[in-house]
């Protein structure tokens, strides 16, 4: 009897190790398609010298992004972060070194707002030689704060923090005042600045600034569940903005406001430019960063979001720029700030149509003397080349 048990128990291990096996690889075969890119490494690359040749510029023991082609050297905290995200992620697809990357944070930390505020002004222009920002500059843009602080966290996951800038200490300065500054008590979401106080003001929300992977990351980071929270609040709000529409798009500015999370709109140039009330210059930022939280976090939410979008371009002869929120055309032209973001997207969720269509905007010639779609290009490129790595 013993033995008979003994076979049976045997076999009954054996079943669960196939079945196991079996599991395993049927999860394999359905990550693959996610975790595949069109997109090769040398092109990559290759990309990555045209952009760091054409708009990263050595300022002493600093550098910065310029965003200008003419005229007095210009740059904004939206640039740094970029740059010092393409930076390290550049690092860790093999190349793109930690000394531009600390030459590059040695910029944010000579431009911070003040001693004891660690937020990046948002704004500096050459003068004398100089980068100076002037007293109305010296205020932030929650968007290039926020690129600043997750960069400087995956730093210290790439080099650790045992040298003379200690990333890690930086990034939890620079999280603790965008708690403090940048997030809306109330509504637990990113404020646009930390100047937005008013009652006006104070329940706006840049779209593109929903970046609930930052936010997962940011809570992970510091153990601190409160990040958590406007993780949450994020995923709602665009969930809500995304049911609103039918096309999915959504403006690049509205307001939310109460504990409710209730949603409103904004008028054209009540915040930055004809385009607040539209799918443009910021929103079309949402399919990168929407997605990008689907690649890393699997989130089924960000998954439906993104796919909704995707149905959207996937009815356009041709992706321009700018759209109204039920998706006409609002300019005939195209800029890759808006193909690139949907390019990556179809990478992530594999929608062959788009990629079919689009996966040449994020590997056509760079622009070297037009900062915005060039670099959201690099952005774009760069999470496409991550697409076989596993979350840390």
């Amino acid at each position: 009897m013993f033995k008979k048990h003994k076979y049976q128990w045997l076999i009954g291990g054996l079943i669960i190790l196939v079945a196991l096996a079996i599991g395993t690889a049927i999860y394999s075969t359905t990550q693959s398609t996610q975790n595949t890119s069109s997109v090769d490494e040398s092109t990559i690359k290759s990309h990555y010298q045209t952009w760091e040749k054409s708009y990263l510029i050595t300022n002493h023991q600093q550098n910065f992004i310029k965003t200008n082609d003419s005229g007095n050297l210009k740059t904004l905290s939206e640039s740094q972060g970029y740059g010092m995200l393409i930076t390290v992620m550049a690092a860790k697809q093999g190349f793109g070194s930690q000394k531009t990357f600390d030459k590059l944070t040695r910029y944010y930390l000579a431009h911070q707002i003040d001693s004891s505020n660690p937020l990046m002004a948002w704004r500096q222009q050459q003068k004398n030689g100089k980068m100076i920002s002037t007293k109305a500059e010296k205020t932030s843009a929650t968007d290039g704060d926020l690129d600043i602080a997750y960069a400087l966290i995956l730093a210290d996951e790439q080099w650790g923090s045992k040298g003379d800038l200690k990333y890690n200490n930086l990034a939890k300065q620079l999280l603790s005042a965008i708690q403090k500054r940048e997030i809306n008590p109330t509504t637990k979401l990113p404020k646009v600045g930390d100047w937005s106080t008013s009652a006006s003001t104070v329940d706006l929300v840049r779209t593109s600034d929903l970046m609930t992977a930052y936010f997962r990351k940011f809570a992970s980071y510091t153990q601190d569940g409160s990040w958590s929270k406007v993780a949450q609040n994020s995923q709602t709000v665009l969930k809500k903005l995304s049911d609103q529409q039918s096309t999915g798009l959504m403006a690049d500015f509205v307001t939310v406001s109460g504990t409710q999370l209730k949603t409103g709109s904004v008028k054209a140039k009540q915040v930055a430019s004809e385009y607040d009330n539209q799918y443009g210059f910021n929103a079309c930022r949402i399919p990168w960063r929407v997605a990008y939280d689907y690649q890393l976090n699997h989130s089924q939410i960000s998954k439906s979001i993104v796919q909704k979008m995707n149905r959207f371009f996937v009815t356009r002869r041709k992706i321009t720029a700018v759209y109204t929120l039920n998706g006409k055309a609002v300019e005939s032209y195209t800029n890759v700030a808006f193909t690139a973001p949907v390019a990556y997207a179809a990478e992530v969720l594999s929608n062959q149509t788009l990629k079919t269509r689009y996966t040449s905007s994020l590997t056509s010639k760079m622009s070297t003397n037009n900062y915005y779609p060039a670099t959201i290009q690099m952005l774009t490129l760069l999470a496409s080349g991550s697409l076989g790595e596993s979350q840390k």
